[in-house]
Order: C-alpha cells, then sequence, then structure tokens
C-alpha cells in the first residue's frame, strides 16, 4: 500500500473488478467506467477518495478508492482497497432477479411442446 496513484485500468484489474487488463481498458475505452461522475479513459491517474462508478448486471455499482494494491490482489483483501458505496437498493434488484418468473430453454432444443408451452404459460401467469 506505498503507491500514491495508480491508472485506472490497472486498480480495476488488480481489485478483481475486471478479470484482465485488457477488459478492463475496454470498459473505460466504451464509456462504461464513470471517474467522479465523468466519462473516464483508461490511462486516467486516481487518487485515494476517487469514486468509480460502473455496472454489472443490473446493479449500478459505486466503489471509493482507498489505496492502491502493487498488484492483483486475492479476492478476501480486495476491501481494504476500496470502500463499496453501492446503495441497498441496488443490491435488492440482483436479488430480485434470481427470484423473477422466467422460463429457460436449452440452446438448439427446439420450439416448446404443446405441455411445455402449458407449462411456460403457467409459470408466467398468463
Amino acid at each position: 500500500m506505498a503507491e500514491n496513484s495508480t491508472r485506472i485500468d490497472k486498480y480495476l484489474w488488480a481489485v478483481r473488478i475486471f478479470k484482465t487488463r485488457s477488459l478492463a481498458i475496454d470498459a473505460c475505452n466504451g464509456g462504461k467506467i464513470k471517474l467522479n461522475g465523468t466519462n473516464t479513459k483508461p490511462s486516467k491517474e486516481l487518487k485515494p477518495g476517487d469514486k468509480i462508478e460502473f455496472q454489472r448486471s443490473v446493479v449500478h455499482h459505486t466503489i471509493e478508492v482507498v489505496a492502491f494494491p502493487k498488484s492483483r490482489i486475492t479476492a478476501k483483501d480486495v476491501l481494504l482497497y476500496y470502500h463499496d458505496l453501492t446503495p441497498q437498493t441496488e443490491i435488492l434488484k440482483l436479488q430480485d432477479l434470481k427470484y423473477a418468473k422466467v422460463e429457460r430453454r436449452e440452446k438448439g432444443k427446439g420450439r416448446p411442446t404443446k405441455k411445455e408451452r402449458r407449462d411456460i404459460d403457467k409459470l408466467k401467469g398468463t
């Protein structure tokens, strides 16, 4: 925890927001990452206290930078380097998604049979 600043793409990779650094770069270039409310480039330097916003699935996450790791860290040490400021309502969206009534079909299984269609309609409540 000795560094005073680092690039945003390197930080997002190091704290395990993205699996690879190139995915973090693509997200920054695609306008998916906001630094203190504005779009950012991958080479932007972070300072402690900066707020990073990104969307994963249906949840809009907000984190505050606390410190900078020297390299990629273990998953259990992640919370030493940022504070999660994501509102509870956003986290509840993900839990609601788990209980949503949605039918799932295997890819390549074809059209549903008459019985499967009735079951799908019953599941949806129509």
